[in-house]
């Protein structure tokens, strides 16, 4: 016996878990299909974009919203229209008949109700096509809820079963690793694991603190959740403030500019351009232009 053979021996011997090694033919039946799931946001869903061959050429093809199954986070700064998009995401798929769980862990369940009916006025939906495909889950007003995950999962899978839910939404998850940032990763690895069990299709909005760069996947935790979904969209803003700006983002002095971008999403392609982000009157988030069609020169009304 030689030495390379004798080290190998004394080395601590580890249980082989065979059952954990697959071929892609093996897997391939389990394989989940990659469709779009509409976000109710005007400009987002053909962002993404799935490739097929036809004829034996690769053809992109726009899949009409986020990737089922799919696991994001929304992060960003204060005033950028996370909980607005996470709002017209759950009455999109609401009005299309699909029970949505919205867990709100900032703002009573009650007020975000209030939100949620002139949100979907505004998009045209009547209150009674929503009004039961909605499932609030209050952790703003129980504080086990937030502090406890396993029993905010408990409860969660609870209504998965009672409802059908397929479509979960958090605002924000921030607010359960308030105080204790170390567990950030911990707790975004138990939800996150969780949302793929029950094969639901997920938003995580989260918060950014103000030492973060605005324009970063970065947010409240570190990269602890963009390292762990499966993408992540960021919102900014920026005020209107030189010539330079004026003449860049096409706006006058003084008024602020909202910006988008995907940022990752390993499940299919995406757009890697930034967008104006506009909010209109009655609160409702769309997607504009790329600044790459700005520096082309193309207008765009100011009062839109």
């Amino acid at each position: 016996m030689d030495k390379e053979e004798r080290s190998y021996q004394q080395q601590p011997q580890y249980e082989v878990v065979e059952d954990a090694i697959l071929s892609l033919k093996d897997i391939g039946d389990r394989a989940v299909e990659i469709r779009g799931v509409p976000t109710g946001i005007e400009g987002l869903d053909n962002l993404f974009f799935t490739t097929k061959i036809e004829r034996g050429k690769t053809k992109v093809v726009p899949l009409g919203g986020i990737p089922q199954y799919s696991v994001f986070n929304l992060t960003g700064i204060s005033d950028t229209g996370k909980s607005l998009m996470g709002e017209q995401f759950a009455i999109k798929q609401a009005s299309l008949g699909n029970a949505v769980a919205f867990i709100t862990v900032e703002s009573p369940a009650h007020f975000v109700a209030t939100s949620m009916k002139s949100r979907a006025a505004a998009m045209g939906v009547e209150e009674n096509v929503i009004d039961e495909n909605i499932v609030f889950i209050d952790a703003a007003s129980y504080s086990k809820l937030r502090e406890d995950v396993p029993t905010l999962l408990a409860t969660l899978a609870h209504a998965i079963k009672k409802y059908k839910i397929k479509y979960t939404v958090i605002d924000s998850i921030t607010g359960l690793y308030e105080a204790k940032e170390m567990m950030a990763r911990v707790i975004v690895r138990q939800l996150f694991n969780f949302m793929k069990k029950w094969y639901q299709t997920a938003i995580f909005i989260s918060q950014k603190r103000s030492s973060q760069e605005e324009f970063s996947a970065e947010a409240a935790g570190g990269f602890a959740i963009s390292h762990i979904v499966d993408g992540t969209m960021v919102l900014s803003k920026v005020l209107i403030s030189s010539q330079y700006m004026e003449r860049m983002y096409k706006r006058p002095m003084g008024e602020l500019v909202r910006l988008f971008r995907i940022d990752g999403c390993r499940m299919c392609g995406h757009s890697t351009d930034t967008y104006l982000l506009e909010i209109d009157k009655n609160g409702l988030v769309r997607i504009g232009q790329s600044l790459k069609e700005l520096s082309k020169g193309v207008k765009v009304d100011a009062n839109t």
